[in-house]
């Protein structure tokens, strides 16, 4: 990690933005992850939003959860969807993605979510507990994802959810994501 290394995760700060936007930029092939945390930030409420940072201050990372609908109830804190969640290249695989989903997680837990959905790498997101969604009748608004999206359940009355079909915001509608 080049003598660097993560001192802290902590809640972002409106004086991270540009610094959040450049990492999902230079992370992902095109701009619509940092499009979309951008849209996120002016248009949804409530967020999770959590960046990591190096022990000089250097923000390198960066998650977001935001309220997801299940057969368009929720909407709110009780149901939230990881992403998009980025590392600088630079300091990717050296366990700031982990580290960022752990604190999102407690997070959620923390501000009373019941459910985590994740559309994501089947080899990365069962490491934090994530199960398939389709095992607890959970189906993506786009059925053909299914073998992509994951659920958690953070608490107890999270349980009590059994089935449906999870949506992101309509800001994860922009083409191409």
């Amino acid at each position: 990690m080049t003598g660097d290394r993560v001192a802290r995760t902590r809640a972002e700060r409106s004086g991270d933005h540009p610094s959040v936007d450049a990492i999902h930029r230079l992370a992902f092939e095109t701009g619509l992850e940092a499009a979309i945390v951008e849209t996120l930030r002016q248009a949804v409420e409530p967020l999770i939003s959590i960046v990591a940072e190096l022990d000089r201050g250097e923000v390198v990372g960066h998650i977001m959860f935001s309220p997801v609908t299940i057969d368009r109830r929720g909407g709110d804190i009780e149901f939230m969807g990881l992403a998009p969640m980025a590392v600088h290249p630079r300091y990717q695989n050296q366990g700031i993605g982990s580290r960022l989903v752990e604190e999102g997680l407690a997070a959620c837990r923390t501000a009373g979510t019941e459910l985590v959905f994740v559309l994501g790498h089947p080899a990365f997101y069962p490491r934090f507990g994530f199960l398939p969604a389709v095992d607890s009748s959970f189906h993506y608004v786009d059925s053909r994802l299914d073998d992509y999206f994951f659920v958690q359940c953070v608490s107890a009355e999270g349980a009590s959810v059994d089935s449906g079909t999870v949506a992101y915001h309509e800001t994860f509608d922009i083409d191409g994501v």
